[in-house]
């Protein structure tokens, strides 16, 4: 009983699943196997017996490939790893396992320099490995590990699963354990220690060689098909239309390994240009040695040379300054600061984070452009991560693996795919038992039935289906739009919700200086146009717009952030930066000084009592050194510098930012009364105001003192000095662009950094929040003080009441019953967010996260990574979410997006999946139209492809049942000149030029694209049975023979016999129910193809793309005049036999009456009759109450009829079937939502309580 319960214990362990990289966005399940040596056996025995179609099997289901030649076993003991990631795609893959020799188990485990000098002198492939421990003989640890997309694992046997190493940062280490413990260097034994787990500092972007990508293209499953196909076609002589095939293959591998090689290549080059360099490395006593910075690993210390490089891996600045220019990661140009590591005060006791302390982080990629360093010192730098877990290399992985895109046509597609196999195998069946009936050859039984096969599963369809986004590509590349992911484009087409960011996106980059509002004493002077003017030049007020700042020379140019350089440069100072003769002549010099022009300095200002206490000017020199920089901090929302005019012993810091934050860190009584009331005036009117601040600090701080100084302890008591209020102008484009989508019921949403109320009133002036609608501030806050989290809920003031409007878009309630399409007011509102409590409420409401999203329009001081969730959240209630930005702070936005649109042209715009030339947001339309019009084209394409495989299926079937089929050339002719030519023509239609309010259907399993299907099949069908019938009843219909004239001889003379096969032809080819079926399919073909290459509303009209029209009349001109006026030569390539004149009238009413029941199914029924009164019965498109009117009774009418086809089809009361919609309908007779003005929600309780009026 004890061992089966052992044995069980063993199974159960063998058979563990762990999860690796939990909470992140690459976790995965992992399973541990070991081989077996049985089933491997069978596998090959498997394999020889079914001609490799098993090993083929096994290589594209991974799974099934580890299972099938592999028993489990537990992770530690594992040869192969299972692996499938834990998203929505649900992929696998298999890695093989991999053991090393290294004295220790960890990277960061202390070795003894003898021990780890035997890494060095043994290299990285010692395997017998000993070290001498505390007198003690001990073996090499044998560490297991494995590689997957481009990450390597290692096994970790307390944890008892695999883990990966980023770097430094798994140390978890305090900023001042990096100095005391990591600023000195590594000794070269170290450091050859550690890259055994690292492996070399380099984003190795591998391009693989032809043959591997050849290899890895032909055994797509796609391409076996084909190979499968042109095989069967061989054996049945068919060597015409096989060739064909193969050369259309071997042109799409051609274009398709090209493309694929050049993308390899180009990301090398850009990964390669400056990924190996040489840098001057730190060595433990201070040793400087040159090395490759493929050397390079977490722990050393690199020197940051005078004239900047390009940093080659993610390195923490310890000492000196850096002016980086970070576009290949944000996509701003704008230089930036970056500082040293703090070395005191509360934010140096703090563990390093790569994300809290990224302004003194110097990230792989980036190009330091100077360094500010002070006499006798060097800029020093730790390197913390390399390789591919650097920023620039996790970039880079996720262009090498990105995930697949989900997108409902290509899940539909499959599914139809497998419904025309199924197709073929009824067909398969049905040719097997007449041939068996008719003592058909066991040979022509097995070609003719997989012949069935290949002419269901149409080889072509994946190219047509192509053609259409290539198309779309190369039309937004005319507008400037560039796309890295065209397989996005079809996801464009179904966009419902857009995200904008404002500054340099909705608004425009710069801002314009429209003036300062002092503060002395407590209390606001008037507001100046002016800071230049001679009575402000020389205050602190205007010192502090001449030093706060981040600016910097480069080549003579001042350059910096674009709102830096419009406040300094309306200051009319001078900024100065010293050479680098300077700098050793002076021991210590300031970096930078900065003064005012000569005449701003008159004598009669020194003496005016007005300006007697913040005047600088009466002092001996004007010129005022910045000695110290904390940069600006997204999260702190606020930078500040320390500086001292020369000739002066005290320091004083200067302070900008957020006015909210800069007040709470003011001295109280220096603080205006009316700040909170001036604040909203401006903010109101759209401006974005800054707040200034300084401090004069002890004289008892020394230079060096103040470099080791935290910022907490700078930005604090500091005395507040007034305001810069700065315009930010909307862009001229913006209005219209987001008027367009609205009445295109696409939601709009602003993201942005900027405050609430400026966010509001650009909302207000755009048209995004109209002036009739109220905006409901959800103000958050965390739990304090043994009171729970709780939300108040602030309604701003409309500044202008109007008529109301009821073009508001409203949430679309596509799938919902009723006809009731009035907008109600009380759904005209919106809810406004900040950063902080987008957190609070995501932490401790999550209940109410969905129902907010649902009307937030605004979400203001947003961080990145809150973007992102943002984003996320968006998804999570199924809209199709589209993100445009300029790159800046949006790249992650800009990635988890269904749809990304950069405005930035910078290598940031890898991100992206798309990129705009053009610097406004006019590039949204556009890109939705495309895309709409390329899924439109792909519908038309997969709907004809399918029509095509069923007509062609249904003349053969036909024809089997005579022991007949089509002839080579007929196969020819149908496939070559009618459907590539159709198919590749009919994706030319460009998009149309409006954007409309209907929305493109998402998946092929719908009603009204499975009815269109349906109704085609069933007519050309009919229309083929017909003709088959109606020809077999002719009164000069024989069994056909050479000797055969129904052309010339008397249809009484000629004996009525049926058609069975004849031994001049072995095929039985000629005959004529093959001569009537092929006419009568030919021109179905045609026919569907016109009836289904639809235009508007989402494309222009088919007779505006002229090689499609060209295309269908030069054919339909073809096949008229060779059935109406046979030629002998094209008769016989074609294998036709002649009919009666009489006959081929009829076969053109035949087509002529197919044709019209086609279009009339379609248009008239299908687009005009259910779309109307089913499919889009109900879309929520919200319209103002009419009044009755003559019409009442026609609408009775259609209501009527609506009821009954809803009922007929099934749809009645059918509930939404995408999220958003649901909780809209639920939300829709909430009484107590929106909350009511001044109400507080707590955490826990959904009620709300009313407070006092806020």
């Amino acid at each position: 009983m004890k061992s089966r319960r052992r044995c069980t214990s063993d199974m159960m362990k063998t058979r563990e699943m762990k999860i690796m990289n939990q909470g992140l966005e690459d976790e995965m399940e992992v399973w541990g196997y070991r081989p077996c040596l049985w089933k491997r056996i069978l596998v090959g025995v498997g394999s020889a017996c079914s001609g490799g179609l098993l090993l083929l099997l096994l290589y594209w289901l991974p799974e099934w490939g580890v299972k099938g030649t592999c028993t489990p076993t537990s992770l530690r003991n594992a040869h192969t790893l299972l692996l499938r990631t834990t998203d929505e795609f649900k992929q696998w893959f298999r890695a093989k396992v991999h053991v090393m020799s290294a004295p220790g188990e960890k990277p960061f485990d202390s070795l003894d320099l003898q021990s780890a000098g035997q890494v060095a002198n043994g290299g990285l492939g010692v395997s017998t490995m000993c070290e001498e421990h505390h007198g003690k003989l001990r073996q090499a640890a044998q560490i297991h590990y494995f590689t997957h997309h481009s990450t390597k694992y290692y096994w970790n046997d307390v944890m008892q699963n695999f883990e990966f190493y980023k770097g430094l940062e798994d140390v978890k280490m305090s900023c001042v354990s990096i100095h005391s413990d990591h600023s000195s260097g590594l000794p070269k034994a170290l450091q050859d220690y550690r890259r055994l787990f690292f492996g070399e500092n380099e984003i190795a972007v591998r391009v693989p060689s032809l043959f591997k990508l050849l290899m890895k293209e032909v055994l797509n499953p796609f391409y076996i098909f084909q190979l499968f196909s042109v095989i069967l076609w061989s054996a049945e002589d068919y060597y015409y239309y096989a060739t064909a095939i193969v050369f259309m293959s071997v042109m799409s591998i051609a274009t398709s390994l090209y493309t694929i090689k050049k993308q390899y290549v180009m990301l090398h080059d850009m990964v390669a240009a400056h990924s190996v360099v040489r840098v001057s490395v730190c060595r433990g006593s201070k040793d400087i040695e040159q090395a490759m910075s493929t050397d390079l690993v977490p722990g050393d210390v690199i020197i940051i040379p005078a004239n900047g490089m390009i940093m080659p891996c993610d390195a923490v600045l310890t000492h000196g300054t850096c002016i980086v220019n970070e576009s290949m990661l944000t996509g701003e140009s704008v230089p930036v600061t970056k500082t040293s590591l703090p070395t005191s005060g509360e934010e140096a006791a703090r563990s390093f984070n790569m994300e809290e302390h990224k302004r003194h982080i110097l990230f792989c990629g980036t190009r330091v452009i100077q360094t500010r360093f002070y006499a006798g010192e060097l800029v020093e730098a730790v390197v913390v991560r390399t390789g591919f877990s650097t920023e620039k290399g996790q970039l880079v992985r996720s262009i090498l693996h990105p995930k697949p895109t989900d997108f409902k046509l290509y899940r539909d597609a499959y599914l139809f795919l497998s419904c025309l196999v199924g197709v073929a195998g009824i067909g398969f069946i049905y040719t097997v038992i007449l041939s068996i009936m008719n003592k058909v050859p066991a040979k022509t039984i097995i070609i003719e039935s997989l012949d069935i096969i290949t002419i269901t599963v149409p080889p072509a369809l994946p190219a047509a289906m192509t053609a259409g986004i290539v198309y779309a590509q190369r039309r937004l590349k005319r507008v400037g739009i560039f796309c890295i992911s065209p397989q996005r484009i079809n996801m464009c087409g179904q966009l419902n919700l857009v995200c904008f960011d404002k500054t340099g996106t909705l608004t425009e980059d710069g801002l314009d200086l429209w003036g300062v509002q002092t503060a002395e004493s407590g209390r606001f002077l008037p507001p100046e146009a002016d800071p230049a003017k001679e009575s402000l030049v020389n205050t602190v007020f205007v010192a502090c717009m001449a030093t706060c700042h981040s600016l910097t020379k480069i080549e003579g140019e001042l350059s910096g952030d674009p709102l830096d350089l419009k406040m300094f440069s309306a200051t009319g100072w001078i900024l100065e930066e010293p050479t680098e003769e300077e700098t050793a002549l002076h021991n210590p010099i300031m970096p930078t000084v900065v003064r005012p022009p000569k005449h701003s300095v008159p004598e009669a200002n020194q003496n005016n009592p007005l300006t007697h206490n913040m005047e600088l000017s009466e002092l001996p020199s004007c010129e005022i050194g910045i000695v110290r920089q904390f940069p600006f901090s997204s999260t702190l929302q606020r930078m500040s510098v320390v500086v001292r005019r020369l000739g002066e012993k005290h320091m004083k810091a200067y302070m900008k930012g957020a006015p909210e934050v800069v007040a709470n860190l003011c001295k109280q009584h220096t603080v205006p009364q009316s700040f909170t009331e001036t604040l909203e005036t401006y903010t109101r009117q759209g401006f974005r105001v800054i707040a200034l601040a300084h401090r004069q600090l002890e004289s008892k701080l020394s230079w060096h003192k103040v470099q080791s100084l935290g910022r907490d302890l700078i930005e604090t008591n500091m005395e507040f000095i007034g305001l810069i209020i700065m315009q930010n102008k909307i862009k001229e484009e913006t209005a219209g662009v987001l008027l367009e989508l609205r009445q295109a019921n696409i939601r709009t949403l602003m993201v942005t950094g900027d405050n609430m109320l400026t966010a509001i009133s650009v909302a207000r002036d755009c048209g995004m929040v109209r002036a009739h609608e109220k905006v409901i501030i959800a103000d958050a806050a965390p739990p304090k003080d043994f009171h729970p989290a709780s939300i108040t809920w602030h309604y701003t003031e409309n500044p202008a009441q109007t008529d109301k409007d009821h073009q508001t878009v409203e949430i679309n309630l596509e799938d919902a019953i009723s006809d009731k399409r009035v907008a109600q007011p009380e759904q005209n509102y919106h809810f406004a967010v900040t950063g902080k409590a987008f957190a609070v409420i995501t932490e401790h409401f999550p209940q109410l996260v969905q129902k907010l999203v649902l009307r937030a329009t605004v979400f203001a001081r947003m961080a990145p990574d809150q973007k992102t969730e943002l984003v996320e959240v968006l998804q999570s209630i199924d809209y199709t979410v589209g993100m445009c930005g300029d790159g800046a702070n949006d790249c992650g936005a800009l990635k988890r997006a269904h749809s990304g649109i950069s405005l930035s042209e910078l290598e940031a715009s890898v991100a992206s999946p798309f990129t705009s030339t053009t610097s406004n947001i006019s590039c949204v339309p556009h890109l939705i139209r495309e895309g709409r019009a390329a899924l439109i084209t792909s519908f038309c394409v997969f709907k004809f492809m399918a029509l095509y495989s069923i007509i062609q299926y249904l003349s053969v079937t036909l024809l089997y049942s005579i022991l007949s089929n089509l002839g080579d050339f007929q196969f020819l002719f149908i496939d070559i000149a009618i459907i590539l030519i159709i198919a590749f023509t009919m994706s030319l239609n460009p998009a149309w030029k409006e954007l409309v309010r209907q929305r493109p259907p998402s998946s092929l399993i719908s009603g009204r694209l499975l009815c269109s299907v349906l109704t085609q099949i069933v007519t050309c069908l009919v229309f083929q049975v017909l003709a088959f019938l109606l020809v077999r009843q002719q009164s000069w219909y024989e069994t056909w023979t050479p000797q055969s004239d129904a052309c010339n001889v008397s249809r009484s003379s000629l004996p009525h016999s049926q058609n069975v096969t004849s031994p001049h032809d072995h095929k039985n080819i000629k005959n004529y129910e093959n001569t009537t079926l092929f006419y009568v399919s030919s021109f179905q073909y045609l026919a569907v193809a016109i009836v289904f290459s639809k235009g508007k509303p989402f494309r222009q009209p088919s007779y505006k793309n002229w090689p499609f029209m060209l295309s269908c009349i030069s054919l339909y001109t073809f096949v008229l005049l060779i059935m109406l006026y046979p030629v002998p030569a094209i008769d016989s390539f074609l294998e036709i036999v002649c009919v009666p004149h009489d006959w081929r009238v009829t076969l053109v009413i035949v087509a002529i009456v197919n044709a019209a029941v086609s279009f009339v199914l379609e248009i008239l029924i299908l687009d005009i009759i259910l779309e109307r009164l089913v499919f889009r019965c109900n879309q929520g498109v919200n319209l103002p109450t009419q009044p009755p009117s003559a019409g009442a009774p026609q609408e009775a009418n259609d209501r009527w009829a609506s009821s009954f086809l809803l009922w007929l089809f099934c749809r009645k009361n059918k509930p939404p079937r995408v999220s958003y919609r649901q909780l809209a309908l639920g939300l829709k007779d909430h009484a107590d939502w929106p909350p009511r003005s001044s109400t507080v929600t707590y955490a826990g309780d959904l009620q709300s309580h009313i407070s006092a009026p806020l």
